[in-house]
């Protein structure tokens, strides 16, 4: 969404000695290993993401079904059964992932929330869960309910099957950033929601993302929501999964409905378009080869 290139010319050798924010090498993630049903989910995936100084940026995985984009984030969280890979490593801020950790937080497409619980109930639970003290934690999440565009006084004591979807994910949201982890993975939050709610919800992700500083790996099957909200897109492909691209994004200066009439993104939006169609082509190819 902005340019970091400043920024890393900025930061100079400071930038150089920080551990990265994600680092995958040569990862190969194996379902039903020895199996009948043995199924390579991704092969040999490398990339790192840096971990830029009160900055962070955003990088979109983007690619057909199957090739592995929810792997990835789950790997990135430590998550079962994904974690941990069949071969290679995978490292958050220079240390291995060996589990989810307080450093990485997680945004699904579902609206994951606590039924029983309220929606202030909802946003504070993992500071609740840290100890911190109820009249704090009450504070703070009055707060980022508010920050997240609803409104505390009459949404915080509302049950999650009282609210839209949209609110919902604004909920789960806040549950997320409260805690500040430095690296935020967020699997198509946004997939399940109508055009017009998905692009408010991406220009309140940007906000956010800029008021916290983190670096966030976004997966989506949109490719208009890639190249805005991207300063990179790694375009993934099937059988294996693998990435084919990494590409960075021209800076995005205005809210996603300014931006998707400009003329850059419509280059970017059909460049992408184009090397996706290919990507899918040459798997139903080798997919027609193997058979």
């Amino acid at each position: 969404m902005n340019d970091t290139s400043h920024v890393a010319e900025a930061s100079g050798v400071a930038a150089a000695e920080r551990p990265a924010a994600v680092e995958f090498h040569d990862v190969t993630k194996v379902y039903g290993q020895g199996t009948p049903r043995e199924y390579v989910a991704i092969s040999g995936v490398t990339f790192t993401i840096p971990d830029l100084a009160d900055h962070g940026e955003i990088s979109s995985f983007l690619g057909p079904s199957g090739c592995g984009k929810s792997t990835v984030l789950r790997l990135v969280a430590g998550l079962e059964p994904q974690h941990p890979p069949t071969g290679g490593t995978v490292a958050v801020l220079g240390r291995p992932v060996v589990g989810p950790g307080p450093d990485r937080g997680m945004v699904f497409q579902d609206y994951t929330s606590f039924d029983n619980r309220t929606v202030l109930d909802n946003v504070v639970f993992g500071l609740e869960c840290r100890g911190v003290p109820r009249r704090e934690r009450e504070a703070a999440g009055r707060e980022w309910i508010a920050k997240v565009g609803l409104d505390p006084r009459r949404d915080a004591a509302k049950y999650p099957h009282e609210l839209s979807g949209g609110m919902r994910q604004r909920v789960a949201i806040a549950r997320t950033l409260i805690l500040r982890p430095r690296v935020i993975l967020m699997d198509e939050p946004f997939g399940a929601l109508d055009p017009a709610t998905r692009l408010d919800m991406q220009d309140l992700l940007v906000a956010l993302w800029r008021e916290v500083q983190a670096t966030v790996l976004f997966v989506t099957h949109s490719v208009e929501e890639a190249v805005y909200l991207g300063d990179r897109v790694f375009v993934m492909a099937t059988t294996p999964g693998r990435i084919v691209e990494d590409l960075r994004m021209p800076a995005a200066s205005a809210p996603a409905r300014e931006t998707q009439s400009q003329p850059w993104f419509h280059e970017q939006v059909n460049a992408l378009h184009a090397r996706i169609e290919q990507v899918e082509a040459a798997a139903k190819r080798l997919n027609g080869a193997r058979e």
